[in-house]
């Protein structure tokens, strides 16, 4: 009886150690809300992430990344926009460029990509003091984007964190480096993490740096044009720089927050950012020119160093040029085409000495509502377009030079200097156009280039999903 008794006791103890080991494995620690210490001067809450069902790794709960957020600002809508932009700042030793970065992102962009889009800020630094400077000047700057569900402010305690000292060394950095470079995957890890489900679409940037005018609608644009070519691509680039300006799909970033947390030691961001995409599928680099965003920061938030990194591809103005075939009845000097002024890059179009009456006409692929353009000409003061008008053309014919033109023309304005600009065109008109065309109205011995001709037009932005 004894040893039946003792053996009873045996097998009841290990069912209830493994019940415990049960229990522990499935709950849901990253749901649960952990009591802390209350922050002096610091009001913030726990806050619940969205989560995403749409990728498979959140469906079947793998992979668990346990973490909590404190909401510090903002509250994330219930509605899923076009595309959520993720930043994560820290404090530097030299100043701050995340207000500006703020700035930037949002004065760049219409109201309707303002409320297409929703900005999520990580304060990854655990000085209190400096968390709460930052939560006040972002509350005062922007009041309006956080009441809108446009901003959000999140901070993830040190006790969330994994070691980051004592770490090895690849590359042979020094330690300091290596705690810098792994803390700052693990800080952009729980940011995308977050961010999983507030919009179809991710974009990654950094804390110091500007945007070009109308960037979502450009890149809202280039998601329609890679989809349509049904080919595999996880990461669109719209900065040649370090980890600015990646895009991605919200049903990747999942995976791709547990990616950077697995190997968060192994090598900087970036680096790991190009090995994920290749996990994908996607073996080459998908880079659009002009590019969309541009490091500012002098300072880097690694001990202060100096940095000088500019992206050579970025254009501060705007780049939404609709898709369009380009004639000229100008003779182009070797391969300086027409249509190079028309596509992004650094091509220009490159003609000799035009006659009065000669022509640059642009024809869209789609009638489209026009709002701004801008036309610059000449190269260091010479090969300048010395005479000319901008006019927008209707109703699309075809020459006898088997090319296409518009029926009608409507002279907007005179180049000056060899340049032209126009802001609220759809003030003045208001109906979709089909053509943009530059006439020659004197004719010059000098040669001419046309550097670039950027339009914007207004786009109805896609429907969110509730």
């Amino acid at each position: 009886m004894r040893r039946h008794s003792k053996k009873k006791t045996v097998v009841l103890a290990v069912l209830l150690l493994f019940g415990g080991l049960y229990f522990i494995s499935h709950s849901d620690i990253a749901g649960l809300t952990w009591s802390y210490d209350p922050i002096p001067n610091e009001l913030s809450w726990q806050a619940e992430r969205l989560v995403s069902k749409e990728s498979w790794v959140e469906q079947g709960d793998y992979l668990p990344l346990n973490v909590s957020y404190q909401l510090l600002a903002g509250a994330p809508s219930t509605q899923q926009r076009y595309l959520s932009v993720g930043l994560s700042s820290v404090q530097r030793k030299k100043g701050s460029y995340l207000i500006p970065t703020l700035q930037s992102l949002f004065s760049q962009s219409s109201p309707e990509e303002r409320s297409s889009m929703v900005v999520v800020v990580l304060l990854a630094d655990f000085s209190v003091s400096w968390r709460v400077s930052s939560v006040r000047e972002i509350k005062t700057a922007f009041a309006s984007e956080l009441e809108q569900g446009q901003l959000v402010v999140l901070h993830v305690t040190q006790d969330w964190y994994p070691p980051v000292t004592g770490l090895k060394r690849n590359f042979n950095d020094a330690p300091e480096r290596v705690s810098f470079r792994s803390k700052q995957n693990l800080d952009y890890s729980f940011l995308i993490n977050y961010s999983a489900s507030l919009g179809r679409y991710y974009l990654q940037l950094e804390d110091d740096i500007s945007s070009a005018r109308n960037f979502l609608t450009t890149i809202k644009r280039r998601v329609e044009e890679q989809e349509a070519k049904k080919t595999t691509w996880a990461t669109l680039e719209f900065s040649a720089l370090g980890y600015i300006g990646k895009l991605y799909k919200s049903a990747h970033l999942p995976l791709l927050a547990r990616f950077l947390f697995l190997f968060y030691q192994e090598m900087p961001c970036d680096w790991l950012m190009s090995h994920f995409r290749v996990l994908l599928t996607q073996k080459e680099t998908i880079l659009f020119k002009p590019s969309l965003f541009q490091h500012v920061g002098t300072f880097s938030s690694f001990q202060g160093t100096y940095n000088k990194l500019k992206d050579k591809d970025f254009e501060e103005g705007f780049y939404g040029n609709p898709l369009a075939e380009v004639y000229s009845d100008m003779s182009a000097y070797k391969n300086h085409f027409p249509k190079l002024a028309w596509e992004a890059g650094e091509g220009f179009f490159w003609g000799r000495s035009p006659e009065r009456g000669n022509y640059l006409t642009v024809v869209f692929t789609d009638p489209a509502v026009v709002t701004g353009i801008c036309v610059e000409t000449g190269s260091g003061g010479k090969d300048l377009l010395e005479s000319a008008q901008v006019e927008m053309g209707h109703d699309v014919v075809a020459t006898k030079k088997e090319e296409k033109s518009c029926k009608e023309f409507q002279t907007l304005g005179m180049l000056e200097n060899g340049r032209f600009e126009m802001q609220e065109v759809d003030r003045k008109y208001s109906s979709a156009s089909s053509c943009l065309r530059i006439q020659v109205t004197a004719g010059q011995k000098d040669w001419l280039i046309v550097r670039k001709i950027r339009i914007s037009i207004k786009e109805s932005m896609p429907p969110t999903k509730e």
